[in-house]
């Protein structure tokens, strides 16, 4: 019973330490894009605030903008470098996007609770959609 226990908690460390390329980013970005796309006419038939959907979408697109950056950035650098300017653009923008929520919170939270879901929704499916494809690759073999 334990081996088998261990054989099983050998077989997950090896699914998440085994390097694999990174995937393409294009059906991440058509997949948070179509929940964008897609919220338009929900909030418009449901009379939500459009102010809400324009927030939560320009947020989602200067986060992917700035993702796209730090990718193409990464590219061009030593490993060491790149790492660090990807790990400081990502912080810097999960932080962006909280300040904004928070400051439309403290001014009109229903605003907020909507640019939030909306944000949070394609983000999520977008995730979802890489780390699928992150998983479903090839492992890469490590020197």
């Amino acid at each position: 019973h334990d081996l088998q226990a261990l054989r099983a908690r050998d077989l997950m460390a090896g699914v998440f330490a085994t390097p694999r390329p990174m995937p393409d980013q294009k059906l991440p970005f058509i997949a948070g894009a179509a929940v964008i796309a897609l919220a338009l006419p929900i909030f418009l038939a449901a009379g939500w605030d459009l102010q809400a959907w324009v927030i939560g979408a320009t947020l989602w697109a200067a986060s992917r903008a700035l993702a796209a950056l730090l990718t193409h950035l990464r590219s061009g650098m030593g490993n060491l470098a790149g790492s660090g300017v990807v790990g400081f653009g990502m912080t810097f923008r999960a932080l962006a996007v909280m300040v904004v929520v928070i400051a439309l919170a403290a001014t009109d939270p229903g605003l907020a609770l909507a640019v939030t879901l909306l944000y949070a929704l394609a983000y999520t499916l977008e995730l979802a959609v890489s780390l699928a494809l992150y998983f479903s690759g090839e492992t890469r073999e490590t020197a």
